[in-house]
């Protein structure tokens, strides 16, 4: 996907969150985020958007986040003008332009549209299924590429970036230390090898020989069940189902 596929996508996403919010209550619970009411919901993303707007407008990260004046905007107000600002500040600059970044390989602009097209799509999901409306299926362009962020930016890279809190996994390690098991998961066309151990987790394109488990689906579902919104029922898995919730234990680890 190109940067203005990412900007096109997140502004749809955009538009259907900001509308299932606008549809029902601030206080009904969120299902994909235990604890969070729809409140919740709207000014976490919000707070997201102006924080990467800060740090790319500043060239530095927040020292401290949420500002305290922000607590008294309206929630709705409060996520438009976030938007707009993120939007405004996107178009300012190039996406090859330097920005600081949570990835140490990718230090630029670009990183930050990819990844906020991706934090929008969760969370209209999310706000959807709070509403009770209807929850728009993903393209598949956007799934895809949302299944490979979270295995190669977030799986495959903060294991290995903080080892000692990936070692001590709620629920321990299935893996051992060599790494010679493998997973599959196939999304559509695509596929990625997953190779865990104690230590991290190396992810590899294309789908590996003989896994301890395959794990499949269409690209919506897939990228739903990566970020704990569906069941498992919305995945066919073919192997040691353990290590099917083993891959969700370390997603949910690495994405919490």
């Amino acid at each position: 996907m190109d940067d203005s596929r990412f900007l096109e996508c997140l502004s749809s996403d955009y538009a259907s969150l900001r509308d299932a919010a606008a549809a029902t209550e601030p206080t009904v619970p969120v299902p994909g985020c235990p604890g969070w009411t729809m409140g919740d919901l709207v000014s976490h993303v919000a707070m997201v958007y102006l924080h990467k707007v800060t740090s790319m407008r500043t060239g530095q990260v927040p020292r401290s986040w949420p500002p305290p004046y922000l607590a008294e905007e309206p929630l709705l107000p409060l996520l438009e003008r976030a938007y707009g600002e993120l939007m405004a500040t996107f178009s300012e600059r190039d996406p090859a332009d330097p920005t600081p970044t949570w990835y140490d390989p990718d230090q630029t602009v670009a990183f930050w549209i990819r990844r906020m097209a991706q934090e929008t799509v969760i969370h209209r999901i999310d706000a959807e299924q709070a509403a009770g409306l209807p929850v728009t299926a993903v393209p598949d362009d956007l799934a895809v590429d949302g299944v490979d962020e979270v295995l190669k930016r977030f799986l495959a890279y903060e294991s290995v970036g903080w080892p000692d809190e990936f070692a001590q996994l709620k629920g321990g390690h299935l893996a051992s230390e060599d790494g010679r098991d493998t997973i599959t998961v196939t999304a559509g066309q695509a596929a990625w090898t997953l190779r865990p151990s104690p230590r991290g987790v190396a992810v590899e394109d294309g789908a590996g020989d003989h896994p301890r488990v395959a794990i499949e689906a269409a690209p919506d579902p897939m990228l739903r069940w990566s970020w704990g919104r569906t069941g498992d029922d919305a995945v066919r898995v073919t192997g040691d189902r353990e290590w099917a919730d083993y891959l969700r234990r370390m997603l949910a680890e690495v994405t919490q």
